[in-house]
């Protein structure tokens, strides 16, 4: 966050002002200028503004989600900006751009505030349609008052912003026996590889000097999987994130190459979401559990390049995220599982045997957060590992090619079922600061399987369903 930013959004206590987020639905039509048909156009939004909005005055705000026009496109990694400024300029401005058929376009409008006719004016969104400048359509969104109002207002948030780019800043100070780790993981839509990213700082336990390493991969839609290891290098601090052998993590940008430039990347990365504590938030903080887990943002989006042997990726809007890991070293037995669900919605799942005396006998403690409609269930992360506070245990069974996840955490439940195929995985050797080691097979090409069902007169009814085939991130750790 810049200092500019920083001033507008403190208070004259020195805490950040806060936010406002709320969720919009609008549905309507399109007319595209060389068709003759009338497409049916739906519009979810989560718009975030960094300000309480102000109704005498202009908001800025940032505006996400899924477009659908039937027949054509359906891009769950829309973005764009709103002005929102009902009496000092009366309008309230929408500039959406999304990916139709591998065609980057743009949805601008407004919605003409008028006193006579307040209702119309506030819920309907005449736009224009373009593709690099030029027009090439038209068509009206409505906001449905009847069914959507309620649930309109019931999704205003005033949360404080955080700024993602903080968390990336490296949290070791200099202790023995320590790992800290970057890593990013994409999806590109339009080929269907998927990208990893792995940056790793290692202290070892016996006080030696500490190293930085680790690797990219891509997994083709077709054929095998490609990797290359950078490092080991000296490690160097960084105020903002990781560098090392040419690779660095900096706020916005990811860049370097592997093995002597068989593998090269330079990517642009824009957060998409608020921060996603996997862990509780206070173990991020303060580092008293074997390990922390978290996303500096839930969602990304990514453009650049990613480039492997003589074959060249080029990412426009690619879903994906970062996350950061700091800890004593690898867990006795893991999985992960990050999957983007479209619209919006995010499921984060960490299971894990902990290598201390103790723990290391106890079935995997699972760490589970589903961010949907704005909402992280369950509340507390505590709650799927602990099984308290009306939550029944969490449980994983970690095998593969397919492993699974189910609990039950108050009126909802859920089953996560995730195929990891063999042709699709890749085997890498971990090293842990005490110089054991454990073998992770990660996927970014992986199946998923969702069902959250929730507790309604007398029974179980499904509330959500999700089917990922290719598109789920996840990985299998073993000693």
């Amino acid at each position: 966050m810049s200092a500019d930013t920083a001033s507008r959004t403190a208070t004259s206590s020195g805490r950040p002002a806060r936010g406002t987020v709320f969720r919009e639905t609008m549905l309507g039509t399109l007319r595209l200028d060389d068709e003759d048909r009338i497409r049916r156009v739906r519009l979810d939004l989560r718009v975030g503004a960094d300000r309480s909005i102000r109704p005498l005055g202009t908001t800025e705000a940032r505006a996400t989600g899924r477009i659908r026009v039937a027949g054509w496109a359906d891009d769950s990694c829309a973005e764009g900006e709103l002005e929102i400024s009902p009496l000092a300029r009366r309008r309230i401005r929408y500039r959406i751009t999304f990916t139709a058929d591998g065609r980057r376009l743009t949805v601008d409008g407004w919605k003409s505030v008028t006193p006579r006719r307040p209702l119309t004016s506030m819920t309907v969104l005449p736009y224009t349609l373009y593709e690099a400048g030029a027009r090439i359509g038209t068509g009206t969104l409505r906001f449905p008052v009847g069914t959507q109002l309620l649930r309109f207002l019931a999704s205003f948030r005033f949360p404080r912003p955080q700024d993602p780019d903080a968390f990336l800043a490296p949290r070791w100070r200099g202790e023995p026996g320590r790992t800290e780790v970057w890593y990013t993981t994409v999806t590109d839509p339009d080929t269907g590889c998927g990208l990893w990213l792995h940056h790793e700082l290692t202290a070892p336990a016996d006080g030696s000097e500490p190293y930085a390493h680790g690797w990219a991969a891509v997994f083709p839609k077709h054929g095998p999987v490609r990797h290359a290891r950078f490092g080991p290098a000296r490690w160097t601090p960084e105020e903002s994130g990781f560098s090392a052998d040419g690779a660095t993590v900096r706020p916005g940008r990811l860049s370097g190459s592997a093995e002597g430039g068989a593998l090269r990347w330079d990517l642009a990365e824009r957060p998409a979401d608020e921060p996603l504590f996997t862990f509780p938030r206070w173990s991020w903080r303060r580092p008293l559990l074997p390990a922390a887990h978290m996303l500096p943002a839930a969602r990304a989006s990514y453009d650049g390049t990613f480039a492997h042997d003589d074959e060249t990726l080029t990412l426009t809007a690619a879903p994906g995220a970062s996350a950061r890991i700091y800890g004593h070293g690898n867990a006795r037995r893991w999985a992960w599982l990050h999957a983007d669900l479209g619209g919006g919605d995010i499921l984060e799942i960490v299971a894990a045997v902990s290598m201390r005396p103790g723990l290391r006998r106890l079935p995997p403690l699972v760490f589970l957060r589903l961010r949907r409609q704005g909402r992280n269930w369950p509340r507390r992360p505590e709650r799927p590992a602990l099984g308290w506070a009306g939550a029944g245990r969490f449980r994983a069974a970690l095998a593969l090619p397919t492993w699974t996840v189910t609990g039950r955490c108050g009126l909802r439940r859920i089953r996560v079922e995730v195929t990891q195929p063999a042709d699709r995985t890749l085997v890498v050797d971990y090293t842990d600061p005490d110089g054991r080691h454990a073998t992770c097979r990660n996927s970014e090409r992986a199946d998923a399987r969702i069902r959250l069902e929730r507790w309604w007169w007398g029974g179980w009814r499904t509330e959500a369903e999700w089917r990922l085939d290719g598109t789920a991130h996840a990985e299998v750790g073993t000693r």
